[in-house]
């Protein structure tokens, strides 16, 4: 298994979360893989799949705010 190398982009208590605790992140992998912290929302998600779309069994849908990917988004590399 990988480690966390940083944060992608702001923490939760920059975004506004008082206790900075149980909120959506984002972070990248020594692997250059990322990680996310989200809600899990597979049983509600995966019968709307697209037909081109599918899930291991050990994968899972996670939700994470729109907030959340836009903060992101300036420390996602282009490649």
């Amino acid at each position: 298994m990988s480690q966390i190398i940083r944060r992608i982009g702001a923490s939760p208590r920059a975004r506004g979360s008082v206790s900075g605790a149980n909120c959506p992140d984002i972070f990248e992998l020594a692997d250059g893989n990322f990680a996310v912290i989200g809600t899990d929302a597979t049983d509600s998600l995966d019968p709307d799949l697209p037909s081109d779309a599918s899930r291991g069994d050990h994968e899972r849908i996670v939700v994470i705010t729109r907030e959340t990917l836009i903060h992101a988004k300036a420390d996602i590399p282009d490649l």
